[in-house]
């Protein structure tokens, strides 16, 4: 009896993910179903304490039994504010208006979205594969990273990095995400790559190299 029940749970579990996610697309163009106000409180904590942010995550699943957002409202605020920014930035240096809308677009899908979907795929797998903890025993029910949920890292994680343009707090805001899943192990991991930019930073700026400088001009190169 005890099997049945937990298949049965770990089925709707499952199914709950793919039903939530078209829904969650469509919202993406009805500003009267977004939480503007909860989105902007999120991003200022993001930058101020974040684990502030995935404390409220925790509650999120308590309330809905999903650990991912089904408000796509920082990613829209996200994507605007970016487009703001590479205007501003195309304008300040007298760029044509053609080339700000390929630079808008390629900041905004490639750089965001793209980046971002296929970072949060590597993460989602990676941590499903490898870092999830067993079971004490069959009757519970299995619990699995949600892609959305790695999505939502990536916008969390990318933020600040947008604002602050620091490579660190972009892995440490990651690790936050995922060491709050009481399912999963060893997810310090995601903390390693903050050590190589703590040995590489201080020998690349005393070689004349400015790493923010060369990035910033990448990002928004006049290339494009």
């Amino acid at each position: 009896m005890l099997p049945t029940v937990s298949k049965t749970r770990s089925s709707i579990s499952t199914s709950r993910p793919n039903a939530m996610f078209p829904q969650y697309l469509r919202r993406i163009v009805k500003w009267q179903q977004m939480d503007i106000e909860y989105t902007f409180w999120q991003m200022l904590h993001l930058c101020t304490a974040p684990k502030i942010v995935y404390q409220h995550t925790k509650y999120h699943n308590q309330t809905k039994n999903q650990w991912a957002r089904d408000d796509p409202a920082f990613v829209v605020i996200c994507s605007l504010l970016l487009a703001v920014a590479t205007v501003a930035y195309c304008a300040a240096y007298d760029h044509s208006a053609a080339h700000a809308v390929s630079v808008v677009i390629t900041v905004s899908l490639f750089h965001f979205l793209l980046a971002g979907i296929l970072l949060a795929t590597c993460c989602w797998f990676l941590t499903n594969a490898y870092l999830r903890k067993e079971a004490p025993n069959t009757c519970v029910v299995e619990q699995r990273v949600e892609w959305l949920y790695a999505f939502d890292l990536h916008c969390n994680s990318f933020f600040p990095m947008f604002v602050m343009l620091y490579a660190s707090y972009h892995h440490y805001l990651n690790f936050l995400g995922y060491d709050v899943l009481p399912f999963l192990k060893r997810t310090t991991f995601f903390l390693y790559p903050i050590g190589i930019v703590i040995i590489l930073s201080p020998i690349l700026i005393l070689s004349g190299f400015n790493p923010s400088r060369y990035f910033m001009n990448i990002y928004c190169s006049r290339t494009l």
